[in-house]
């Protein structure tokens, strides 16, 4: 049997900018998804804490140490800059696997030198 399991988390991070002219994603800081152990193009659901709107879509690189968290595309709509997110993916694995499997769970606002 396969099951899906939390992977990666990004808790609490603010929006920084929001991009309706550009194709799609979710543009995030390269050091914040090396923290969290997400790749360009993976797919990731997101949350808005402030008005309760969900969506997916993939990440793109920002540029490293910037902070930047920008919804692109139709899903600037969802958001507006000074937003809190979560932003999480996931994987797939056997019941074994997932018994030792731990998610990377990133909390930016500890993380001082990764906020803009």
């Amino acid at each position: 049997m396969v099951i899906e399991l939390l992977k990666s988390k990004i808790h609490r991070v603010h929006v920084t900018e929001a991009n309706l002219n550009y194709i799609g994603s979710i543009t995030i800081d390269e050091d914040l998804m090396d923290a969290a152990n997400l790749l360009e193009y993976e797919k990731v659901a997101v949350v808005n804490n402030n008005n309760g709107e969900r969506f997916e879509t993939y990440v793109i690189k920002g540029r490293r140490g910037s902070g930047v968290i920008c919804a692109n595309g139709a899903a600037a709509r969802k958001v507006q800059v000074g937003d809190i997110l979560i932003i999480t993916a996931y994987a797939h694995m056997d019941i074994e696997e997932a018994r030792n499997f731990q998610p990377a769970i990133v909390h930016p606002d500890s993380l001082t030198n990764l906020l803009p």
